[in-house]
């Protein structure tokens, strides 16, 4: 069965006000405090297998946008960072929208936010993948023969050039209004 979900302008505002105000709860909080803290839900939700479809195929996405987060060399700009930071949270929190403990529908809005997200940063996305792949092959062709310094550099310059890439895809999107933004 296909359950499709169309979402007006209203509708995206309304997660969006949700998103901010879930961040806006913890501004202080560290953001490794953040990331331990979804990966304990996570930890939690795998727990109490067998999970609904729908949300058991988007666990993984959500943690390849915590590994994207967490990974030093790639340096996700800081914008993108509080996305994530603040999608976290509001996936963490039990008592959202339509709370969690309810069974099969309990984390229906959480998928819809890391949809919504997925979808914003889907140019991030395509960036960190392409650059763990260079990071990979690079690693896999010197094996360990590669100066540090010379090794750091090009992991650096091929970083910001895909930086810059999703910069510009992203501009290009907003220009051509194909963004349905959360924020």
């Amino acid at each position: 069965m296909k359950f499709t979900i169309e979402l007006s302008d209203r509708d995206l505002r309304f997660f969006r006000a949700a998103l901010k105000k879930s961040r806006y709860a913890v501004r202080h909080a560290e953001e490794s405090e953040i990331v331990e803290a979804i990966g304990d839900v996570l930890a939690e939700i795998k727990s109490k297998e067998p999970l609904p479809d729908f949300v058991s195929k988007r666990l993984p996405q959500l943690e390849a946008l915590i590994r994207m987060l967490q990974d030093h060399e790639w340096k996700l700009p800081s914008e993108e960072r509080e996305r994530l930071l603040a999608t976290f949270v509001y996936f963490g929190d039990p008592e959202d929208i339509v709370p969690d403990d309810i069974p099969v529908i309990g984390y229906l809005d959480d998928i819809i936010m890391i949809e919504l997200v997925i979808r914003e940063l889907q140019h991030a996305r395509e960036a960190y993948d392409d650059f763990c792949d260079f990071r990979d092959l690079y690693d896999k062709r010197m094996k360990g023969k590669s100066d540090s310094a010379v090794r750091r550099d090009r992991v650096d310059r091929k970083r910001q050039q895909l930086h810059q890439r999703m910069k510009r895809r992203l501009a290009k999107d907003r220009r051509a209004k194909k963004s349905s933004a959360v924020w």
